[in-house]
């Protein structure tokens, strides 16, 4: 019996995130989606995320539930049979990123949650695309449904992010990192420091995607995360 697996979407993001996954990856194993709400820090909500898990489990997450994923992996290493990372960044927030995030919380706590949104994920952060302003379209319906508060939490935890490097040097898991080579946030070289850090673990590179490449490129995410987490339980 292959292992549940836990998603966990990035900020302002639910399960319709990963929705061509779910549909996909629910065919040969339980999948459950675990939102990065509530709490107001990471730590937080990856308490609340193992509480709810399963006693062996594996994971993905994208942004900030990549975040979550890691610090998952940091408490309770032994729990997790296999981990997938999505335009996962491993270090802790900049000042200067984090000063540009205190103007999107005022932003959302000033009724101008689009605007936030709309600075937060740029259109040029996907893919150019035929169906880059459907998506944008869903981000916001997304954010409109989780709401300021929602928003300003999630902003903080990030903003106060711990530099997750030591937890993947010990993390002798097997992990793969998805990376969009057009993700206008998180750029690949970033993404591919983390198998740097992380010797079990190898980097794919969506070629069509930016920073939402489940959604970007679903079917190429789908076969990816289903060859993964169907493979053998094996370090490289």
């Amino acid at each position: 019996m292959n292992d549940p697996l836990i998603l966990v979407p990035g900020l302002m993001s639910d399960a319709r995130l990963f929705g061509p996954q779910i549909v996909d990856l629910s065919r040969e194993r339980a999948v459950m989606v675990v939102l990065p709400h509530p709490g107001a820090t990471i730590e937080d909500m990856s308490a609340n995320l193992l509480a709810a898990a399963p006693a062996r489990f594996a994971i993905a997450g994208l942004g900030l539930g990549a975040h979550v994923a890691l610090d998952v992996m940091r408490r309770d290493l032994a729990r997790v049979t296999k981990v997938a990372f999505l335009s996962a960044d491993p270090l802790g927030e900049t000042p200067e990123a984090a000063a540009a995030r205190e103007k999107r919380m005022i932003l959302a706590r000033t009724d101008r949650l689009a605007q936030a949104m709309a600075a937060e994920l740029p259109a040029n952060a996907l893919a150019p695309s035929s169906n880059r302003d459907e998506i944008m379209t869903l981000v916001e319906d997304m954010a409109f449904a989780m709401g300021e508060e929602v928003f300003i939490a999630q902003s903080r935890a990030l903003q106060r992010r711990r530099d997750q490097q030591k937890t993947l040097r010990r993390a002798a898991i097997p992990a793969l990192i998805l990376a969009g080579a057009k993700d206008g946030l998180v750029p690949v070289r970033r993404q591919s420091f983390m198998a740097e850090l992380m010797p079990t673990a190898r980097v794919q590179v969506i070629e069509n995607a930016g920073h939402l490449l489940p959604l970007e490129c679903p079917e190429a995410v789908s076969k990816a995360l289903i060859s993964f987490f169907n493979g053998p339980l094996i370090l490289r």
